[in-house]
C-alpha cells in the first residue's frame, strides 16, 4: 500500500513533499487558514481549498490504516491470517474494500450456514461444488442424521445449500464485481407505499419514478431518501424494467455473473440444476439485500457531500457579503399584533436604544410610529435603516419610506435585511450573556442592524446550518455539514481579517488559533485594561501561549496602532523582513506604506532568504501597497417595485430587481419582495448554457428578473435571467413538473429553502415538495439535452 502522503500527492496533482510538510504543519497543530497564508515556502503554495481536501482526505485515510490494522488483528488472533489474505488487506484503498474482505471473519449472529456446518453438511457442499456430476439426492441421503437435526435428504441440501450461498456473499471479489456493475448500470425505482397517496403528495412526483442510479442527482437523492423515511415511497434496486420482467425461470444479469465467477454452468451434469438454483437463492436473498443497501448508502453519501457543498458555498457567499461600514444604524423586526421591534446600534455596533412601535392592526398607530422612529433617527444620527424580510417586512419598508419622505433631514438609506437565523441568536446563549435585560425580540433587532453593518461579524454568532441557505440541510449527517461549514467561516472570517478591539467573543472564536477560552480572555483583558495598543500584547492575556499566539496574530488587527503594521496581515514574524526592505528602500515605513507606485519597483527576489521565500515576500508587498484591505466587495442594495408587496401583485412579464437568497444545483432562489422567494431555474440563468449556477450567481448578489409564471395557491413563482425570456415556452408544462418549497421558517421567519431537480422534491427546512420551476421550459431543456 502506498503511503498516506504519496496517495494524497496524487489525488492532489501535487508533489509528495508539499503533503509531507502539510502534515508536519497539521500535527504540529497549525490551522488551515495559517499554513495557507504564512507557510506557501513550505507547502509549495498549496491554497485554502487544496488544504482542506487535503486535511479531509487525511482523516479518512488515517482512519482507513487504524481499521485495517484493527481487522489484521482480529484475524491473526483467529489464526486465520494467511500471506495472501494478509497482502490483500494491506492493498485495500478503501474502507467497503477493507470490510468486503473481513466480512468472512467478522464476529456475527449464529447464522443458518454455521448450523450446518456444525451439523457435518460442509463435505455435501464442497462435493456437489466441486464435482457436479455427483448426484444431489444420493450424496445427501449419506449426511441424514436426526441426532445432528438433519432429518432428511431435503434438510441436508437446504444445509449445503445455506454454506455456498455465504461462501458466494462472502466472495470479497465477487461482491466488489457485482456492486460495480449495479452502480453503473442498476436503477433507482420509486414507488407509492399503498394507501399514502394522499398523504404523501408532495412527493407525487415520484410515486412512479426510475433513473439510472449513478447519474442520480444529490438533490433528488435526497429527496427519494425523504420520501422512504416519511413512509411515503418505497424504494428498491433494479437493473432494469427488462431485467425485472424476465420469466422467473430465466436468470437475470447479476445471477449470471455469479455463476460465472464462481464457476457454475449448465451443461447437463446431475447437481448442475440444484448450484444454479443456489446462485438464484444466493442473489435474491444474501446478496442483492446488501448491495442495494451498500449501493444506497454510497448515493447517500455522495448526495450528502453534494448538498453540503451547496451548503458551504452559499454560506461562504453569505459571510463575505458586502458590509455596510460603520455607521449609526436602526434594526426594523417586523411584526403585526406584537409591534415592530426597534433597535438602534451606533457607529461601533453597540446597542444604543431600543424601542416597539404598532403601525400596523389592531392599532394601526401609523403616527405614533413615525414619530417615535423620527425621534430615534435624529436623536442618533441614524444613517442606515435596517429591516427584516420577515412576515410584513415589505409595509415595514413602505413605513420605513413614509419616515424619510416626511423627515427628509433624515438622510438615511433604506435596506432589506435577510433575517435567516435571527431568531436563532435571539435566543442563544450569547445573546442573552450580550443583552441580558433585553427582550428577546429586541435582541433579533439589533441583529438585524449589525448584519446590515457587517454580515460575517454577526453570522459568526449564529450556528452555520441556523442560517438558511442550504439544500436538505437536515437530510445529511449534522457531524459532515458541521466540520464542513465550520471550516467555511474560519476561512471567511481569517480571509478577511478581524478587529482585535472591537470584535466579539463569537468571532474571536473563529480566528486561527483561538479558542472560545482564549477569546473570553482576550475579551477580558481589554475590559480590564483597555483597547490593545500592539499585537505584542496579546502576549499578555492569560493561557495565550507562544503557538496560539503564532496562529492568530497575522489575522487580528489593531486600527490606529504605534506600529502601522498591526492593521495589516503582516505577520509580526516577518516585521524584521519589512524593516529590512524600508531601510533598503531608504524609505520610512510611514511613507512606504501605500506608496503604491514605488512598491510596484520593488523586486521580491532581492529579499529573499532562507526564512522567507518569494512567495510570502509577495505577499507581503501586496499587503503594503492595500494595508488591511478589506476582500469583500462593494455595499449595493436592491430596490423592490413599489407597489409589488405580495405573491398577488406579480404579473407575467414584469421586471424585478432582487436578491439571491440561496444557489442550489438546479437554480437560484431570490427575493423579490413578496415574502416568497422566486425560483431562477438552472435554464434560465442565461442566454447560453449554464452546467453549475454557480458560475452565474451566487447568495447575497444582486440581480434583474422577469416574472415567467406565478402559481399563488401553491407560492410558486419562476423567474427568468435571460436577455429574451420564451413564454410560449413557459405555457407548455413538462411532465415532470417542477416545485418549489414554500419560504417558511420557525417563529414566522422566513427560513429560504430549496428543492430541486427535475422531477421536484422534498427540500429545506419546510418538508415540503421543492422542485425546481413549476413551469420549466420544455423548449430551453430540450435545447440543454
Amino acid at each position: 500500500m502506498r503511503p498516506i502522503p504519496q496517495r494524497i500527492a496524487e489525488e492532489l496533482s501535487v508533489r509528495p513533499e508539499q503533503v509531507i510538510a502539510t502534515i508536519e504543519m497539521l500535527n504540529e497543530g497549525s490551522t488551515v487558514p495559517f499554513i495557507a497564508r504564512y507557510r506557501k515556502e513550505k507547502t509549495g503554495g498549496l491554497d485554502d481549498t487544496q488544504l482542506r481536501t487535503l486535511e479531509e482526505r487525511l482523516r479518512y485515510l488515517t482512519e482507513l490504516e487504524e481499521r485495517r490494522a484493527s481487522v489484521l488483528d482480529s484475524i491473526r488472533e483467529q489464526e486465520k491470517l494467511t500471506p495472501e489474505l494478509e497482502a490483500q488487506i494491506n492493498e485495500a484503498d478503501t474502507k467497503t474494500r477493507l470490510e468486503d474482505l473481513y466480512l468472512p471473519y467478522k464476529k456475527k449472529r449464529r447464522t443458518k450456514a454455521q448450523i450446518a456446518r456444525e451439523a457435518g453438511l460442509e463435505p455435501l457442499a464442497d462435493g456437489l461444488f466441486n464435482d457436479p456430476t455427483l448426484d444431489p439426492e444420493t450424496e445427501a441421503a449419506k449426511f441424514v442424521d436426526a441426532e445432528k437435526g438433519v432429518e432428511d435428504t431435503k434438510a441436508a441440501l437446504d444445509g449445503a445449500r445455506q454454506i455456498l450461498m455465504e461462501r458466494f456473499a462472502e466472495d470479497a471479489d465477487l461482491v466488489a464485481k457485482l456492486r460495480d456493475h449495479l452502480w453503473n448500470e442498476g436503477e433507482i425505482t420509486a414507488t407509492v407505499v399503498e394507501g399514502k397517496q394522499a398523504e404523501g403528495a408532495k412527493f407525487s412526483d415520484y410515486f412512479e419514478h426510475s433513473e439510472k442510479i449513478k447519474t442520480c442527482p444529490s438533490h433528488r437523492a435526497l429527496a427519494l431518501f425523504r420520501g422512504r423515511n416519511e413512509d411515503i415511497l418505497q424504494l428498491k434496486l433494479t437493473l432494469g424494467k427488462e431485467d425485472e420482467d424476465r420469466p422467473r425461470s430465466q436468470p437475470g444479469r447479476a445471477e449470471i455473473m455469479i455463476a460465472a465467477h464462481v464457476g457454475i454452468a449448465d451443461k447437463g451434469r446431475a447437481a448442475d440444476k440444484w448450484l444454479l438454483d443456489t446462485v438464484r437463492w444466493a442473489w435474491r436473498v444474501k446478496l442483492s439485500l446488501s448491495i442495494e443497501l451498500d449501493l444506497f448508502g454510497t448515493l447517500r453519501d455522495s448526495a450528502e457531500e453534494g448538498a453540503i457543498k451547496v451548503f458551504a458555498d452559499n454560506l461562504k457567499d453569505l459571510l463575505l457579503a458586502a458590509p455596510a461600514g460603520q455607521k449609526a444604524t436602526m434594526g426594523l423586526d417586523p411584526g403585526v399584533r406584537t409591534g415592530v421591534k426597534v433597535a438602534v446600534v451606533d457607529a461601533t455596533g453597540k446597542l444604543v436604544d431600543t424601542a416597539t412601535v404598532y403601525p400596523f392592526q389592531p392599532r394601526n398607530d401609523v403616527e405614533g410610529a413615525l414619530n417615535t422612529l423620527a425621534a430615534l433617527a435624529a436623536r442618533h444620527k441614524i444613517e442606515l435603516i435596517a429591516i427584516g424580510n420577515g412576515t410584513f417586512s415589505r409595509e415595514t419598508d413602505e413605513l420605513a419610506g413614509q419616515l424619510l419622505k416626511r423627515f427628509p433631514a433624515l438622510k438615511a438609506t433604506k435596506v432589506i435585511v435577510n433575517e435567516a437565523g435571527a431568531s436563532v441568536y435571539s435566543a442563544s446563549q450569547f445573546a442573552a450573556e450580550e443583552f441580558p435585560d433585553l427582550d428577546v425580540s429586541l435582541r433579533g433587532a439589533a441583529s438585524i442592524a449589525r448584519r446590515l453593518q457587517d454580515p460575517l461579524a454577526e453570522l459568526v454568532k449564529i450556528e452555520p446550518k441556523s442560517i438558511g441557505v442550504g439544500q436538505y440541510q437536515h437530510d445529511v449527517s449534522e457531524t459532515k455539514l458541521a466540520r464542513s461549514l465550520d471550516a467555511v467561516v474560519e476561512d471567511c472570517v481569517n480571509g478577511v481579517g478581524v478587529d482585535l478591539n472591537t470584535a466579539s467573543i463569537p468571532l474571536l472564536t473563529r480566528v486561527a488559533g483561538l479558542t472560545e477560552t482564549l477569546a473570553r480572555n482576550i475579551v477580558s483583558y481589554r475590559d480590564s485594561n483597555g483597547a490593545f495598543q500592539s499585537r505584542a500584547d496579546l502576549k499578555k492575556v492569560e493561557r495565550l501561549g507562544p503557538k496560539a499566539f503564532e496562529q492568530c496574530a497575522g489575522f487580528l488587527r489593531i486600527r490606529g496602532a504605534q506600529n502601522p503594521l498591526d492593521a495589516s496581515a503582516v505577520h509580526p514574524e516577518a516585521y524584521p523582513l519589512v524593516e529590512k526592505i524600508s531601510a533598503k528602500a531608504s524609505k520610512p515605513l510611514a511613507t512606504l506604506i501605500g506608496d503604491s507606485a514605488f512598491i510596484k519597483t520593488l523586486r521580491a527576489e532581492d529579499f529573499a532568504d532562507d526564512t522567507f521565500g518569494v512567495p510570502t515576500i509577495r505577499d507581503i508587498l501586496a499587503e503594503l501597497d492595500k494595508p488591511g484591505r478589506d476582500p469583500r466587495p462593494e455595499f449595493k442594495t436592491a430596490k423592490f417595485a413599489d407597489g409589488v408587496n405580495e405573491i398577488k401583485d406579480l404579473r407575467t412579464g414584469m421586471k424585478l430587481e432582487g436578491t439571491v437568497t440561496n444557489v442550489t444545483n438546479f437554480g437560484a432562489f431570490v427575493d423579490i419582495g413578496v415574502h416568497q422567494d422566486g425560483l431562477v431555474h438552472i435554464s434560465q440563468l442565461a442566454d447560453k448554457f449554464v452546467e453549475d449556477p454557480r458560475q452565474v450567481v451566487k447568495a447575497g448578489q444582486i440581480v434583474s428578473v422577469t416574472v415567467m409564471e406565478v402559481d399563488a395557491p401553491r407560492k410558486r413563482i419562476g423567474l427568468s435571467m435571460k436577455s429574451a425570456p420564451d413564454y410560449e415556452a413557459v405555457r407548455e408544462k413538462r411532465s415532470d413538473n417542477r416545485g418549489q418549497a414554500p419560504r417558511g421558517g420557525h417563529g414566522g421567519r422566513p427560513q429560504h429553502t430549496s428543492g430541486g431537480g427535475n422531477r421536484g422534491n422534498a427540500s429545506g427546512n419546510s418538508g415540503g415538495d421543492g422542485g425546481a420551476m413549476a413551469a420549466a421550459l420544455k423548449a430551453a431543456m430540450e435545447r440543454r439535452k
